[in-house]
């Protein structure tokens, strides 16, 4: 923030009258602008971009329209994912409120799905441990498409049919669930990323006594398309 060379602080008024004169005529007076620097962190000077202590506290209010500029403490404590930049807390101080709600942020996010999590944890936290919680960790965390089949679908001829897909002869293991996740790039160093990931996910939201596998789908080969060995095709 740039000051005027000849700007005193509006705490100089606060003072004996003997310490606002100036020592000589057309000069600025010396106090005024060392004041200057505590009012500046301590009340602020009415910028957003560096508020004082107080204006951190209670925010920036305009003088003429009375709108608020910036708002207090209690936007620290907002994700904002809808919000005004002036309104919700700023990105340094993403990793310090999703650390209030245990999450981690991938550090290769962009604000607006670091928001999006922190905005959802409250949420998410009551599906801890259910199908749906865990799909919701798995897309907002991966991007990516996923589904999780708790194999307990009845056996129907035609439905739900296929020995080996959907129909496992005897039933299916107890406890136990499938994860599906659609990677639309076969690339084998993002398969690998994704999984690593969502393993992590899986392990810590899924109930403790249950057991799951993992899939993930890539396009089928295709001559010109996916068709690269050990870049976007893999053997076998």
């Amino acid at each position: 923030m740039a000051i005027d060379e000849r700007e005193v602080s509006s705490l100089l008024n606060e003072i004996p009258a003997i310490f606002q004169e100036v020592s000589q005529p057309g000069t600025t007076n010396f106090l005024g602008r060392f004041l200057l620097a505590f009012e500046h962190i301590l009340l602020g000077l009415g910028e957003e971009s560096e508020p004082g202590l107080e204006e951190i506290l209670g925010g920036i209010v305009d003088s003429i329209s009375g709108e608020r500029r910036l708002a207090g403490i209690e936007r620290y404590f907002e994700p904002g994912l809808t919000l005004e930049e002036h309104e919700r807390t700023p990105s340094d101080f993403l990793p310090w409120l999703a650390g209030w709600a245990a999450l981690t942020l991938r550090e290769d996010w962009d604000q607006f799905r670091q928001r999006e999590l922190i905005a959802k944890a409250v949420q998410l936290y009551r599906l801890r441990g259910t199908k749906l919680g865990v799909e919701e960790f798995l897309r907002i965390y991966t991007r990516l498409g996923v589904e999780i089949d708790e194999l307990n679908t009845p056996f129907q001829v035609g439905v739900h049919s296929t020995v080996g897909q959907d129909t496992i002869i005897g039933g299916g293991a107890p406890f136990f669930f499938k994860v599906h996740i659609l990677l639309p790039i076969p690339d084998p160093n993002l398969i690998a990323q994704q999984k690593e990931i969502a393993v992590a996910i899986v392990d810590l939201q899924k109930p403790a006594h249950t057991n799951y596998e993992l899939d993930i789908d890539t396009p089928t080969f295709q001559i010109g398309v996916y068709s690269r060995v050990g870049v976007d095709t893999l053997l076998g």
